[in-house]
């Protein structure tokens, strides 16, 4: 341990935080996109009385959920522009990946957060003639919030330490950043320590926003 230099990691320290801002980029975009948009979409779509919906819903959510993310990766950047005809850059590919990814997680997140609302809420909203809109906005999803949200934090944290996987399509990511410091400096003990620290602190930060953002909510419904 004596023989470690951590002067090096300092050095390259504006290498490594462009590659951890990458990671947080494709963390909040594929938690905003995929999370939140796509994700109560597809959540919708499963809870959907109508066959035709709820069954493609669900096959996108399997399919999704039961195979790898580098494998999805690797179909979205080679395989997809072949079948398609449309290249993307290898930002986009990690990211539509990514995004498809997290939705099909986040969808059964959000929906397990609905049915978890007790249906006397839903008959409870019918009886008071609050049209279907204003029912789900201020009787059922502000519920259903409260059940989601820590395993949201959860998902999110996991989204931003599988962003990793996705420097196999050669994005200047923190690993990647890492490695090509690493290949330079012959120090890879002291980068990849540095590379894990940052990475400990955005998932630390990540953790507090969501206990900060449950007390609040709590504060606000009490």
């Amino acid at each position: 341990m004596s023989d470690l230099d951590f002067s090096v990691a300092w050095e390259y320290l504006p290498a490594l935080l462009e590659g951890l801002w990458t990671n947080i980029l494709l963390t909040a975009l594929g938690f905003l996109c995929g999370g939140i948009v796509l994700g109560s979409l597809l959540a919708a779509a499963n809870l959907s009385r109508y066959r035709v919906v709820r069954w493609p819903a669900m096959v996108f959510v399997e399919l999704w959920r039961s195979t790898p993310l580098l494998v999805q990766a690797i179909w979205m950047h080679f395989a997809v522009p072949g079948l398609t005809g449309i290249v993307t850059s290898p930002f986009q590919s990690a990211l539509l990946a990514l995004v498809f990814n997290v939705a099909a997680y986040c969808s059964e997140i959000i929906r397990a957060g609905i049915l978890g609302v007790g249906r006397g809420q839903f008959e409870a909203a019918k009886a008071l003639g609050l049209p279907a809109f204003q029912s789900w906005r201020l009787v059922i999803l502000p519920q259903a919030l409260r059940l989601v949200l820590p395993p949201l934090v959860g998902t999110t944290i996991s989204i931003f330490k599988a962003t990793a996987i996705l420097s196999i399509l050669a994005i200047n990511d923190l690993i990647r950043a890492a490695s090509r410091v690493s290949s330079q400096t012959f120090q890879p003990v002291e980068i990849y320590t540095t590379a894990a620290v940052l990475a400990f602190a955005v998932g630390l930060l990540i953790t507090l926003a969501g206990h900060w953002l449950e007390r609040y909510l709590k504060r606000g419904w009490a």
